[in-house]
């Protein structure tokens, strides 16, 4: 199958989804998890701990939503780019969630959403390129790493913070979820490389968000 470029008229609409994206307060259909759970006494020590942990989960959304609108801006097939798009706008839900904990929290958003944006496009743009189970695969292991990703956070937030725990908890049941159906639509399985490269991207991005 031939490469498919995308138009200019695609190319406008994704640069748009970008700037919202990154600039734009994100909107969410559904109820924010934990909402109705009481907000507990927490040190000030803990408060910034579940606020930087928070930030760093808000930067992996920023770039789960590049990378899925990358993706989808080059994807072949149309069922794959279903998939992708709809991983996406569940995604945005993702963006409002520790957004607006984070707020509640008296933290702030990573300064460099810009760069984490920018760079996850292209890499998603340049999966779409290699075809549209290499593109599935790319975003099924992507679901995994967030899964592990967010799994590492829950045992990081202090026990006190019920309603940040709330969020991760069903963020972590979305992002498998997300994995099952890329596999379902045929994705291919990546080489031990290409995982580990991931793995090395991601901690650049956790640990640099986390302070910045």
């Amino acid at each position: 199958m031939k490469t498919r470029l995308p138009s200019l008229d695609e190319l406008i609409v994704a640069f748009d989804k970008g700037l919202r994206t990154v600039f734009a307060p994100a909107q969410s259909l559904r109820a924010t998890p934990g909402r109705d759970l009481s907000e507990t006494d927490m040190t000030e020590e803990q408060r910034r701990l579940s606020a930087s942990l928070m930030r760093v989960n808000h930067s992996g959304e920023i770039c789960a939503q590049a990378l899925y609108q990358g993706q989808a801006l080059t994807a072949r097939n149309p069922r794959a780019k279903a998939a992708l798009e709809q991983a996406a706008r569940e995604e945005t839900e993702h963006l409002a969630w520790p957004e607006g904990r984070i707020e509640e929290l008296g933290g702030r958003k990573s300064l460099l959403n810009p760069v984490w944006y920018a760079g996850s496009f292209a890499l998603g743009a340049l999966a779409g390129l290699a075809g549209d189970r290499w593109n599935l695969g790319f975003l099924a292991e992507t679901e995994r790493q967030v899964v592990t990703h967010l799994e590492r956070h829950l045992g990081r937030l202090p026990e006190e913070d019920a309603r940040s725990r709330a969020i991760v908890e069903k963020m972590k049941e979305d992002e498998a979820r997300h994995a099952t159906s890329a596999v379902g639509h045929g994705a291919a399985e990546l080489p031990e490389p290409a995982k580990a490269a991931m793995r090395l991207s991601s901690k650049v991005m956790t640990d640099t968000a986390f302070w910045i």
